[in-house]
């Protein structure tokens, strides 16, 4: 798989900034000038991108009642059949152009996630630049090869996956030529509780599969999608509401706008920190050692007198000799008088002048 990629101007990987997508799903409760307002706030909060689910409850499920139609898994959804909730969850299609058209007026990358092959073709008519592969739909090998058919980035969540399912649709999209995915860990419960989320999993998985990775996060707070840039993750998407006490489907584990502004300035902060391996000092750090330790003569000290832990010692700053020294230099005689606060050197020891000085504070 690639280790670069690109979304609509973005490029995702190693040494490129993280990419923050805003989950809009149901938060607009079939709201659109609320949409338009989620929109307005994820450009606001800093997001590189909004993405929004594409299905009708009659293309995603049918309307059943039969037992594995309900919800009754311990989720926020328990007690209503699939259809019943997708009916109330769904992103009006008719909505789709335009806030594709509000989105890059205000910067923003906008795709969505299909759930069959006719919402492909219609994310198709509007040119969306990627797509995403919800965990729910990983094992959709159909649609995923129609999906890595057009040559477009790849993005798949894999909550609900285990390892086969991710090495099947990896090899499917492989299989068109697709080599440009994304694979998001993702802990499908809503909201997540911290010790599902296995962040681990995120350079584990790049490893393993030898792609780019990132975090689908459900928890709750801004720490896990932190953490995970932290610990590689180049992508994180999380939900993004205006006002949880709002309701909706989504809405209990959503971000809100203040929250979401705080989380993606916290990744930048990261992002800066993470910095590169090296062992050389920035110019700062060079100058503070200055204040390391070295060996200074502190009382003053006569010529032929002996050097003792009392009249010589390891003390801050850093220009007197290196301390390594001090067993060495303790026992033998000074060379002069030496001035109380005088930092050691080799000319004020008997019998070693000649040698080479070295202190903390300049680095030879």
């Amino acid at each position: 798989m690639q280790k670069e990629l690109q979304i609509d101007g973005h490029l995702i990987g190693e040494g490129h900034p993280t990419f923050i997508i805003a989950e809009m799903s149901a938060n607009h409760n079939m709201d659109y000038n609320r949409a338009v307002e989620i929109l307005h706030a994820a450009a606001k909060a800093g997001a590189d991108a909004v993405k929004i689910q594409t299905y009708t409850a009659d293309t995603i499920t049918i309307d059943s009642d039969k037992p594995w139609f309900r919800i009754t898994q311990g989720t926020l959804w328990d007690g209503v059949t699939l259809h019943q909730l997708y009916e109330t969850a769904y992103t009006p299609w008719e909505w789709h152009a335009d806030l594709q058209a509000e989105a890059k007026k205000l910067g923003l990358s906008f795709f969505s996630s299909p759930f069959d092959l006719s919402s492909v073709d219609y994310l198709e008519n509007l040119d969306v630049p990627c797509y995403k592969i919800a965990s729910f739909e990983l094992n959709d090998i159909p649609m995923l090869r129609k999906i890595a058919k057009l040559q477009k980035p790849i993005i798949m969540a894999t909550g609900v996956a285990h390892k086969e399912d991710i090495e099947l649709a990896l090899q499917t999209c492989k299989e068109e030529g697709n080599e440009q995915v994304v694979l998001l860990k993702c802990t499908s419960a809503y909201p997540a509780p911290y010790h599902a989320v296995n962040l681990k999993m995120v350079p584990h998985m790049a490893e393993e599969f030898d792609c780019i990775t990132g975090l689908s996060d459900h928890t709750m707070g801004s720490s896990v999608a932190i953490g995970a840039v932290a610990m590689g993750a180049h992508v994180i998407e999380k939900h993004l509401t205006l006002r949880r006490a709002d309701g909706g489907a989504d809405s209990a584990f959503s971000m809100e706008p203040e929250e979401f502004r705080e989380m993606c300035e916290g990744i930048r902060h990261v992002e800066e920190a993470i910095g590169c391996v090296t062992y050389e000092l920035s110019e700062k750090a060079a100058a503070e050692r200055e204040h390391s330790r070295s060996l200074f003569a502190v009382t003053d000290i006569k010529a032929g007198e002996l050097f003792t832990p009392e009249n010589c010692r390891s003390i801050r700053p850093g220009y007197g000799l290196h301390t390594k020294y001090y067993e060495e230099i303790l026992g033998k005689k000074a060379a002069c008088d030496i001035e109380k606060g005088t930092p050691m050197s080799w000319k004020l020891v008997e019998g070693a002048q000649g040698r080479i000085d070295e202190t903390p504070a300049v680095r030879k």
